[in-house]
């Protein structure tokens, strides 16, 4: 089995807009509940509006910055850590992720010998 992270990305009002989407949330318990064999772990993220984004400053330094890496309509808004037999079979479980806009992606986790 190889592990597959998928990365959601999203338009994060529906979160906010005027409190989290229950039908959405609920979407993602029953995807969880479907999977549960295939999940490794995963999490919701805060807003981007919390990230702290770290760069280096070409000077043996660092800048440091509020916000997150990329200013984007579609933010990564959570993830899911999976395993799968191939990137095919991880495609599959990838597209039951509740998605009311945005979409995934999907990479694989890279393992050092």
């Amino acid at each position: 089995m190889s592990q597959y992270l998928v990365l959601i990305y999203q338009d994060e009002r529906i979160f906010t807009e005027p409190a989290p989407d229950a039908p959405v949330m609920q979407s993602h318990v029953d995807f969880m509940q479907v999977n549960e064999s295939a999940l490794a772990g995963g999490n919701a993220l805060q807003h981007s509006h919390s990230a702290t984004s770290i760069r280096p400053d070409g000077a043996g330094g660092f800048v440091v910055t509020d916000g997150p890496f990329a200013e984007t309509k579609e933010q990564l808004g959570g993830y899911y850590l999976i395993e799968a037999a191939d990137l095919d079979a991880a495609l599959a479980i990838a597209r039951q992720v509740p998605m009311t806009d945005g979409g995934v992606e999907v990479r694989p986790i890279r393992v050092f010998n």
